[in-house]
């Protein structure tokens, strides 16, 4: 099973469960893959050559996410693609209504990098429109917003 973006399905313990990328017209889990869209429309420049290699769409996020200058945040050097369903949390808001911003079925670029001097972790996650920043706890535990932002250009993608 191989990807649209090129990366190599057949070590990844959900290959089962996704349906396959190149399979289900990049709709893996029943949700688009970020991924996908950007290759199929020739937007990563990385078309049929592996994922680790180098991805317009990946190089930019990372430059938005350390352009961001979140003082305890580390360099933003990678990112992975992770199923919806692992990333969508759940914030409260002030007014204490809950909110999620993700499909439990899309597949996003993000990564978890330790806060410094820190027992906590800062998640993030992007999709071709929007950049967000959690912090969270062991497990997830007390996610709070950090930054939720439109990402530049998206009104071009």
């Amino acid at each position: 099973m191989k990807a649209i973006c090129g990366l190599d399905c057949s070590s990844c313990e959900m290959r089962e469960s996704c349906g396959g990328c190149g399979e289900t017209g990049g709709k893996p889990f029943g949700g688009t893959c970020m991924l996908a869209l950007c290759c199929e429309g020739a937007g990563c420049g990385n078309c049929g050559r592996a994922f680790e290699a180098p991805c317009r769409l990946k190089e930019e996020l990372i430059a938005e996410y350390n352009a961001l200058g979140i003082e305890d945040m580390e360099e933003v050097t990678d990112l992975y693609a992770l199923l919806g369903s692992y990333v969508n949390i759940s914030y409260t808001l002030p007014g204490g209504q809950a909110i999620r911003f993700w499909d439990d079925k899309r597949v996003y670029l993000g990564n978890q990098i330790h806060k410094k001097n820190s027992d906590r972790c800062y998640g993030l996650t992007a999709d071709e429109n929007y950049l967000l920043v959690c912090e969270y706890g062991e497990g997830g535990s007390d996610p709070e917003i950090v930054v939720f932002r439109k990402r530049k250009g998206s009104g071009e993608r």
